[in-house]
């Protein structure tokens, strides 16, 4: 498989419209999601789908919207609800196991979708849904929220001046009591909340991963019931040692959500604290020590997934590949696969065999033909 070059997917025939969107999820973060799509002026929600439709009613009326056919239509068929709607696009906020099916669903009737991370549970599903976006023609983009922040795009810009990079580290230090689901999941901090760690540090360092060791453990007064903790090191293609360490059980002092980062390279050192502005101090000049410099933000920046939202309707409407594309956001749900796999057998392991093991399980589980042959790799 190749990811699309601009151009590769379908856009939408009126660019100036409002884009008509279909969400999929009235959860908590679904609301967030229909809060995030009428507060953009380029988008319409026009339907709610969830199995428990009586939740999305619900979640349609909070926002102050009428129910029905001269309102937000309301279903638990995606394909349905988008004919119904004459929708242009769908927004997928289902639990991560529901991402395959609902996705497949919507770029077969023709939609371009906006799914949040992570885009599939395991790798050799995102290769199915990389598949199942080409076969359809349509663009699916995962939200990596994290992406969009002023003070990311500077702390890359800050990196990119720094040469040839040798280290890179992330420090995620919090305590949430979520409850629920998460308490109880294997892996936790790995699957649910270093991808955006992942993510970001392939967008900050511009390079992919080769290979990972991982360590993970479970505090002794952790309220998880599997291990809250990890330290992850990656060997990146452009040589950086990028070191992950992090802790779901961590109270006080607590870093931001997006951690504390280091980078640095032959030319000097750059540093965020996830929130702020980045700073850089550049190697010292003829023994003179240079200065911290403090970056400049861009104003007025969408962030979050708001940030998401912007980039994935001038896609649609422009034809040009974002970056959190499904065939480019394979690699950062590789990482997470690779360092739970290092974690469980205690030993370094390449994102190549991960890849490739997941290719075979993606062709062997495919049940359409046409994926199918998107995904067997043509001589």
């Amino acid at each position: 498989m190749s990811a699309p070059v601009d151009g590769g997917f379908a856009v939408l025939a009126d660019a100036a419209a409002p884009v008509r969107l279909v969400l999929v999820g009235a959860g908590g973060m679904g609301r967030a999601w229909l809060r995030t799509i009428l507060a953009n002026p380029d988008t319409e929600l026009v339907g709610v789908v969830d199995l428990d439709t009586a939740l999305a009613e619900s979640a349609v009326a909070e926002a102050g919207l009428q129910v029905g056919p001269d309102g937000v239509v309301v279903g638990t068929s995606v394909s349905v609800v988008a004919r119904a709607t004459g929708a242009h696009a769908v927004v997928n906020v289902t639990v991560p196991a529901a991402h395959h099916p609902v996705n497949t669903e919507a770029l077969f009737a023709g939609l371009p979708v906006l799914c949040e991370k992570p885009i599939a549970p395991t790798v050799a599903q995102a290769l199915s849904l990389a598949a199942t976006a080409e076969a359809s023609g349509q663009l699916l983009m995962t939200s990596q929220s994290r992406r969009y922040y002023a003070s990311i795009a500077a702390f890359r810009e800050q990196v990119a001046s720094l040469g040839r990079l040798g280290s890179a580290t992330t420090e995620f230090f919090k305590a949430p009591h979520f409850g629920g689901f998460r308490e109880e999941m294997p892996h936790v901090l790995l699957v649910d909340m270093a991808i955006h760690a992942f993510d970001a540090a392939r967008y900050v360092l511009g390079s992919d991963p080769i290979a990972v060791y991982c360590e993970e453990f479970n505090p002794s007064w952790s309220w998880f019931s599997a291990d809250a903790a990890a330290t992850a090191v990656f060997e990146f293609a452009n040589g950086v040692r990028y070191t992950y360490s992090g802790s779901w059980c961590a109270d006080g002092v607590e870093t931001s959500w997006n951690g504390s980062w280091r980078v640095n390279g032959e030319h000097g050192t750059a540093v965020w604290d996830g929130d702020s502005a980045p700073r850089r101090q550049l190697a010292p000049t003829d023994g003179v020590a240079a200065e911290v410099e403090t970056a400049t933000l861009e104003a007025d920046v969408p962030e979050e997934i708001a940030g998401s939202l912007v980039e994935f309707v001038g896609a649609i409407r422009t034809g040009r590949v974002p970056s959190g594309e499904v065939h480019a956001n394979v690699l950062s749900l590789a990482m997470v696969e690779a360092a739970v796999r290092s974690a469980e057998t205690g030993e370094r392991v390449s994102i190549a065999d991960v890849l490739a093991q997941a290719h075979a399980q993606a062709i062997e589980a495919e049940p359409r033909d046409d994926v199918r042959a998107a995904l067997v790799p043509t001589s």
